[in-house]
């Protein structure tokens, strides 16, 4: 790979194979990591802010806007989703489908029910709705589970080998990065807790209904990925973890605007976990002078 230079080196250089497009997608990711883990989530952080709080230069059309928002939260999971795309298969991919299946339902009991994460409502559009559920929610709730996945197998080493081990670690790492986001998001506005929460406006049964969620969600990944192809990836991509990286910035930084400082605490812990993981490149925080386009030169 070589960076292209010009529109016609972009063209002729584009993959036309899935193993050319896999490193394609790495060059791409690894030449954008700040514009992707940095430059992202904090221009993310200044535009949710300024819709919640009417900041003036912020125009009203780009306040809490939905295709900029599902933009920014594509972007920010490429690193993990080019991250995980080698070690998924079709059983992988029936994975997935099942984990989506899986949103879908879990929040339509909850949004019926009030069960099992407590009675709310949306305040924010997030986009098409399917029912009372957004349509984009896979979007949002994958990237949680599989960078708690990736990040506890890293961590863990050969004792990520137990399945029973794994469970009782990456369960905590789920609701620890929701203890992170649910009240950044309530204190945006996106959703409400109709009988308030003691943790935020959260409340506890928020968590434990992640305890469930979690519980499947590994379920699933255990029994459908490659646990030897994913370790491999896991030893050749440093820029894995970088989604979480962008989630730290992003909803650590809006948790300290509205004082949420308990979840702001957790979120330097993830940043504390990646640094262990030895998954943080000092070069994140370089900025880049512009997107880097590779070229496939080599058929």
């Amino acid at each position: 790979m070589q960076e292209a230079e010009g529109l016609s080196a972009v063209l002729s250089g584009l993959p036309r194979t899935r193993r050319e497009t896999e490193a394609w997608l790495d060059a791409f990711v690894d030449g954008n990591r700040f514009t992707i883990a940095v430059f992202f989530p904090l221009i993310g952080a200044i535009m949710l802010l300024g819709s919640a709080e009417s900041w003036s230069f912020i125009p009203a059309p780009l306040r809490f806007n939905v295709p900029l928002i599902l933009f920014g939260t594509i972007v920010m999971a490429a690193p993990l989703i080019v991250g995980v795309i080698p070690a998924i298969d079709r059983r992988a991919l029936g994975g997935v489908g099942v984990l989506v299946g899986y949103t879908y339902l879990i929040e339509y009991v909850g949004v019926s029910t009030g069960w099992p994460y407590g009675t709310f409502e949306y305040g924010i559009s997030l986009g098409p709705m399917i029912g009372d559920i957004p349509a984009a929610l896979p979007v949002f709730f994958l990237p949680i589970v599989l960078n708690t996945y990736v990040l506890s197998l890293l961590l863990l080493g050969d004792r990520g080998d137990s399945r029973l081990f794994r469970l009782g670690v990456v369960v905590p790492a789920v609701v620890a990065m929701d203890v992170v986001l649910d009240p950044a998001a309530v204190s945006l506005g996106f959703w409400e807790y109709l009988d308030g929460g003691v943790f935020y406006g959260v409340p506890l049964s928020n968590y434990a209904g992640w305890v469930l969620s979690a519980a499947v969600s590994v379920g699933v990944l255990d029994w459908t990925i490659d646990r030897g192809v994913l370790d491999a990836r896991l030893a050749q991509c440093e820029f894995l973890l970088d989604d979480l990286v962008s989630f730290v910035i992003l909803w650590g930084v809006i948790n300290a605007w509205f004082g949420n400082w308990l979840a702001v605490g957790v979120a330097l812990l993830f940043g504390v976990a990646i640094l262990r993981a030895k998954r943080f490149d000092a070069g994140l925080l370089r900025p880049s002078t512009g997107i880097y386009v590779p070229c496939v030169v080599d058929r």
